[in-house]
């Protein structure tokens, strides 16, 4: 026998339910109850009710209050309550002032509005702990190899009187060192050129963790020129400035056609060119001017440039460390060297490694040279000069045994303002005294300290040029425990002033290359914001340039006199 209702009784079943569902729906919703008698005066005195509003409701507020008698006043107090703002209404009562309402809930409303910013701040935290390379992508342009890998090919030709080819294996670190004398440690220490930058920064850029293949996403975009090199083929030899300028032109050109170049005009472009910059800054088109004019072209005034020497007066050139003979491929062995450096012991007070400038009315280097002869035991001189062909500072063995050996290290301008040998004595754990603050402290703002009186000294070139000072006085008369303050401070910049093994990776410290690129992100996203309207802290005279980027004023300063143009500097 089947039990199953019958399915006459089933639909009749759902149609009283229906029947039932639409009353409900129209007595509940549909009909307005306040508006019928007996129903009005119920309506008039409900209980005190509690509405909940976000930060953008508060302009309902005069909505709500119109309901009830506006020739009664209300009872209104705002209470926050997480993220939203709690408003109770006495509602016996109405609002008469409701603009003075929503002064009165403007506080409230504000500090509202905070925790909402922060909660989006912590969701973009959360965001790039999630995603470590967010706002850090990279993209590298892949530049027709004229203007990188074919001039390593050339290398032969890089140089009028040495064979750089030695220079670039090891990925530009140059030849293994290995620790003659045992001043070194046993792996790490190369035989580098100063001049090898840019190549040791593009492969250690190629290892880079947050590269991308999509430029839309990109927060800057490397350009792999190798313009020292490209330069350095036609520095010492007369050659046609159109020659001198032909890469440099025909890149910009290229990098015009592409279309990350529009998304901001290249202004999200960067480019590492590993000599100093007034070898990229001819001013005059005469075939003998030195350099050719890569960062005086148009284009290049939107790029971030870095160099190893910038320039004081131009905006978007940014001094980065000359690269030194240490490339650690791990962390234990930057440990292993700072340890080593504090534990020599060092009999030289000071120490100088340079030649003179005979030839250049206003450099020291003489004065330096002829106090240092006089000093006796408390200054040792290795000086840098061709004897029977040979140079003993070109061998890295001599130069760092001096600067180990010295609580000091002298480092005068020498053809420029900068010196690698600036970026040896810190490697050394020796402390590097300057005569002019255009030598490091307006330059490597990436890298060294802002207060530089931590890990330097400073002598105004001019007293020494005059006669008015003696070194070994000014030397001898700081402290001892001062000393030691800052011989640490210098051991603890060793990381920061070297570049790492491009075919390892660090992983607890940063290194130069690390510090630059931070530099450059940093950078680019201020002119996205200056570009989008949301910043203008670029609005400055670009002579001031080093005075706005170290102290981030353009006011009179005691340094003014050292940044007056000079023949030596360039105009």
């Amino acid at each position: 026998m089947n039990n199953s209702i019958p399915a006459i009784t089933r639909k009749k079943i759902w149609f009283v339910f229906l029947v039932i569902f639409i009353s409900w729906y129209i007595l509940l919703y549909v009909i307005d109850w306040s508006s019928l008698p007996g129903f009005a005066s119920i309506s008039h005195h409900q209980p005190n009710s509690v509405v909940y509003l976000g930060s953008d409701s508060i302009q309902n507020v005069s909505t709500i209050s119109h309901v009830n008698d506006t020739s009664k006043k209300a009872t209104v107090y705002a209470e926050k309550e997480e993220n939203s703002v709690k408003i109770l209404f006495t509602r016996e009562d109405a609002v008469e002032d409701l603009a003075g309402l929503q002064k009165e809930l403007e506080p409230v409303v504000q500090q509202n509005d905070k925790y909402a910013d922060k909660d989006q701040e912590k969701g973009a935290e959360s965001g790039r702990k999630l995603n470590p390379c967010t706002g850090r992508y990279i993209y590298i342009h892949d530049l027709p190899s004229r203007f990188n890998d074919d001039l390593l090919k050339q290398c032969k030709l890089l140089n009028k009187w040495t064979d750089m080819c030695q220079y670039f294996v090891n990925m530009g670190l140059g030849q293994a060192l290995g620790n003659p004398q045992k001043i070194f440690l046993s792996t790490g220490w190369f035989v580098t050129d100063q001049f090898s930058l840019e190549v040791i920064f593009h492969n250690r850029m190629k290892q880079y963790k947050c590269l991308t293949n999509d430029s839309t996403q990109a927060a800057a975009i490397y350009i792999p020129y190798y313009a020292g090199l490209d330069i350095a083929r036609h520095l010492w030899d007369s050659y046609n400035t159109t020659v001198k300028d032909s890469d440099a032109v025909q890149l910009v050109k290229w990098l015009r056609e592409k279309p990350e170049w529009n998304a901001m005009g290249g202004m999200d472009h960067f480019l590492v060119a590993g000599r100093i910059t007034w070898d990229f800054r001819r001013v005059t088109d005469e075939d003998n001017a030195w350099g050719n004019k890569l960062m005086l072209l148009p284009e290049s005034q939107n790029m971030t440039m870095l160099t190893i020497e910038s320039s004081p007066w131009n905006k978007n050139d940014f001094g980065i460390t000359y690269p030194t003979y240490f490339h650690p491929s791990s962390d234990d062995q930057v440990f292993q060297w700072q340890n080593k450096m504090r534990r020599t012991k060092r009999r030289t007070l000071f120490a100088f490694a340079g030649a003179p400038r005979p030839k250049m009315d206003d450099s020291i280097r003489s004065e330096i040279m002829q106090q240092c002869t006089s000093s006796r035991r408390k200054c040792r001189l290795l000086e840098c000069k061709n004897n029977n062909g040979r140079n003993k500072c070109i061998k890295p063995v001599n130069v760092m045994k001096l600067f180990q050996n010295s609580v000091f290290c002298l480092q005068p301008p020498g053809d420029s303002f900068t010196r690698r040998s600036t970026f040896d004595s810190i490697l050394a754990g020796c402390i590097p005294v300057f005569f002019s603050p255009a030598s490091a402290y307006v330059q490597y703002l990436w890298h060294l300290p802002k207060d530089y009186t931590t890990y330097s000294v400073l002598i105004p070139e001019d007293d020494v040029k005059n006669n008015n000072i003696r070194i070994e006085q000014v030397l001898s008369r700081i402290p001892r425990k001062k000393v030691s303050e800052m011989r640490e401070e210098v051991i603890k910049l060793i990381p920061k002033v070297i570049y790492a093994d491009p075919r390892a990776r660090l992983k607890t410290v940063e290194d130069a290359f690390d510090l630059t690129i931070k530099g450059v992100l940093e950078r680019v996203e201020k002119l996205r914001e200056i570009r989008e309207g949301r910043n203008s802290s670029n609005d400055f005279d670009q002579e001031n340039s080093w005075k706005y980027y170290t102290f981030g004023t353009t006011q009179e300063h005691e340094w003014d006199h050292f940044f007056l143009r000079t023949n030596r500097a360039g105009n």
